[in-house]
C-alpha cells in the first residue's frame, strides 16, 4: 500500500508540474499584450510600459515562470524597485490590478461559496443516485425500474439553464415558495443560507444525480449476475448483504471514479448555477474575470481548478485501494 501511494503522489506532483508550465505557456502565447489589459480605458504608452515593468512582463521567459512558481510557494513582490512595492503573501497566484487585490484573497472570498453548494449538491445526489439506482435494479422490469429510469432520463436530457430557470420562475416568482436568493454565510443566518443554497442544491442533485441512479443500475445489474454473487444467495445469505456487502462494493470502483472528478469539477465553480441564482462564487469570478479581461485573476482560477481536479484524481486512486485490493499492484 505504502508503494502505491508513493507512486501516486509522484505522479500527482509531476502532473502538477506540467500544469503550471503549461498554463504559464498558454497565457504567455497568448495575442495581445497583458500589459494594455491593466490600465482600461486609461491608457497611454507609458502607463502600459510601466504597467510591463510592474509586472515583471519586461523580463525573459524563464526569469517570469520562476518568479511565477516560487510566489506559490513563497510569496512575490511586484514593483520592487518603485516607492510603492505590492507584496503578494504565498500561496501568491498573481496581483489583479484590476480589482486592486491579490488573486488569492479574490479566491478565497468566492471559494467558500462554491465549497458549500458543491458538498450539499454531492450529499444529496449520492444519497439518491445510489438508492434509486439499487432499488431499480432490484425490480429491474417493473414498474418502479420503468418510472425511475425515465425519470431519469428526463432529468440527464434536461439543460441545465432550463432547469434553473424554471425553479426561479415557479418556485420563487410565481408560487413565492422562496425569496430571491441573498447570500450569506452558514455562520451568520444559518437559516437565510438555507433558502438560498437549497434551488441550486436541488438543480445540481438532479442533474448528477440522473447519472448516477442509471450508472448505480447498471453496475449492481451487472454484479448480480456474476457466480459468487448466485453462490452467496445459494448459502442463504441475506438479500441485503449480498446487495450491499458484495454487489454494491463490487460495483463502486466506476462510481467512485465519475463521483470524485464530479465533485472536483464543481469545487472548480458551477458556473451556471451560480449565475442563475446569483451566488458570488468561482463560476462568477471566472465569468467576471473573462469580461474584465483580468488575465492573473483568469490565470490563478485556471490553475486552482486544474490543481483540484488533479488531486481529486489522487484521492479516487486512494479510494480504489480501500474498495478493491487487488489495484494496489498496478
Amino acid at each position: 500500500m505504502f508503494a502505491y501511494l508513493v507512486r501516486r503522489v509522484l505522479l500527482m506532483l509531476m502532473l502538477l508540474f506540467l500544469l503550471s508550465v503549461s498554463v504559464f505557456l498558454l497565457f504567455a502565447i497568448l495575442p495581445g499584450d497583458p500589459a494594455r489589459l491593466t490600465c482600461g480605458k486609461a491608457c497611454t504608452p507609458a502607463i502600459i510600459e510601466s504597467n510591463r515593468h510592474r509586472l515583471g512582463l519586461d523580463e525573459p521567459p524563464l526569469t517570469q515562470y520562476v518568479k511565477f512558481v516560487s510566489g506559490i510557494f513563497v510569496g512575490r513582490t511586484f514593483s520592487a524597485d518603485s516607492p510603492q512595492p505590492i507584496k503578494c503573501d504565498a500561496p501568491c497566484l498573481g496581483y489583479s490590478f484590476n480589482r486592486q487585490e491579490q488573486v488569492m484573497s479574490l479566491i478565497a472570498r468566492s471559494a467558500p461559496v462554491t465549497f458549500f453548494l458543491a458538498i450539499g449538491a454531492f450529499v444529496i445526489w449520492i444519497v439518491v443516485g445510489l438508492a434509486l439506482g439499487i432499488f431499480a435494479a432490484l425490480n429491474r422490469g417493473r414498474w418502479g425500474d420503468r418510472l425511475i429510469m425515465g425519470i431519469s432520463l428526463i432529468g440527464y436530457s434536461m439543460p441545465s439553464f432550463f432547469l434553473g430557470l424554471l425553479l426561479v420562475f415557479f418556485v420563487i416568482i410565481k408560487w413565492q415558495f422562496l425569496p430571491f436568493p441573498a447570500y450569506v454565510a452558514p455562520w451568520e443566518n444559518p437559516f437565510q443560507f438555507f433558502q438560498t443554497m437549497l434551488l441550486p442544491w436541488i438543480l445540481l442533485a438532479t442533474l448528477y444525480a440522473a447519472f448516477y441512479i442509471r450508472l448505480t443500475r447498471n453496475q449492481v445489474l451487472e454484479v448480480l449476475s456474476d457466480d459468487y454473487v448466485r453462490t452467496a444467495r445459494a448459502k442463504g445469505l441475506p438479500e441485503r448483504t449480498v446487495v450491499v456487502k458484495h454487489a454494491l462494493r463490487a460495483g463502486l470502483t466506476p462510481i467512485v471514479t465519475a463521483a470524485g472528478l464530479d465533485l472536483a469539477g464543481l469545487l472548480g465553480g458551477a458556473i451556471i448555477s451560480e449565475n442563475i441564482f446569483s451566488l458570488p462564487g468561482l463560476g462568477a469570478l471566472a465569468i467576471s474575470s473573462i469580461i474584465d479581461s483580468d488575465l492573473p485573476l483568469i490565470t490563478g482560477i485556471t490553475i486552482l481548478t486544474a490543481a483540484i481536479i488533479i488531486f481529486a484524481n489522487l484521492v479516487v486512486d486512494l479510494l480504489y485501494a480501500v474498495v478493491d485490493p487487488r489495484v494496489r499492484v498496478i
